[in-house]
């Protein structure tokens, strides 16, 4: 598994998928958090804001990952399929679901990778601060695990799109599809009077709420085990649309 592992990430890291995929974040996160700025929204530049935070980068990063994410995702199984080394793979000395969760964890370090430079933001919002060191470092810390969360749940999700069809532009569609309908379906679902008292039990189905809670820096038992869940929801959908090729 850890040997497929290192071939998936070698695989991101010799194309220009992962490249580009971690200079495009930087690139936007930092033009919305240091140069450009919304009149109506003071939030989005943290120079203009007056506060010593980072929280455009918790609100814009959600948006970047429902496109970057299956962008780098959607080549996992689809590529596999095209150039038809599906089935080799499929009769190496591992279990599906090893195969599976050699490709997530691909993809979920290539999201962290992403996220590591922004670190860089923290530091310097650190010491512009009056004085130096006014950040609520744990609200941070709590909106940093937020977002693997969300990153590793999108992961999840593009992984089982790559795995639905051979063609990587469908999977892509299907993936930024399932994203945002998780991500923000829910919520709109919920805003029209049809529910009544389970309105709070819709929002609860989407990603939004979950990490709208960790991003207070309250890290919450309900959030993970909601996070973990969905992971695994779209692993095993994941297993079994490979399991349905052996039927």
């Amino acid at each position: 598994m850890f040997t497929l592992l290192g071939k998936e990430i070698k695989s991101f890291l010799s194309s220009l998928i992962g490249y580009i995929t971690i200079t495009v974040f930087l690139a936007v996160i930092s033009l919305f958090m240091w140069i450009i700025k919304n009149d109506t929204n003071t939030d989005s530049n943290v120079l203009d804001n007056g506060y010593a935070n980072i929280d455009p980068l918790f609100t814009i990063a959600p948006w970047l990952f429902l496109f970057l994410i299956p962008a780098i995702t959607m080549r996992s199984f689809a590529d596999e399929k095209r150039a038809g080394t599906i089935e080799l793979l499929l009769t190496r000395p591992l279990t599906d679901l090893q195969i599976i969760l050699a490709k997530y964890f691909a993809g979920f370090l290539l999201v962290l990778f992403s996220l590591l430079p922004t670190l860089i933001y923290y530091y310097s919002v650190h010491q512009l601060g009056n004085p130096t060191g006014n950040i609520d470092t744990g609200g941070m810390w709590g909106s940093y695990i937020g977002l693997l969360f969300l990153g590793a749940a999108f992961v999840s999700i593009g992984i089982f799109a790559s795995a639905v069809s051979e063609n990587q532009v469908v999977s892509f569609i299907i993936a930024l599809f399932l994203c945002f309908f998780i991500y923000t379906g829910f919520d709109f679902i919920s805003s029209f009077a049809l529910f009544g008292k389970i309105d709070n039990l819709i929002i609860s189905l989407g990603i939004n709420s979950h990490y709208i809670s960790m991003s207070r820096g309250v890290i919450d038992t309900r959030d993970v085990i909601y996070f973990v869940s969905l992971i695994a929801i779209f692993v095993l959908c994941t297993r079994t649309v490979l399991e349905s090729r052996k039927w």
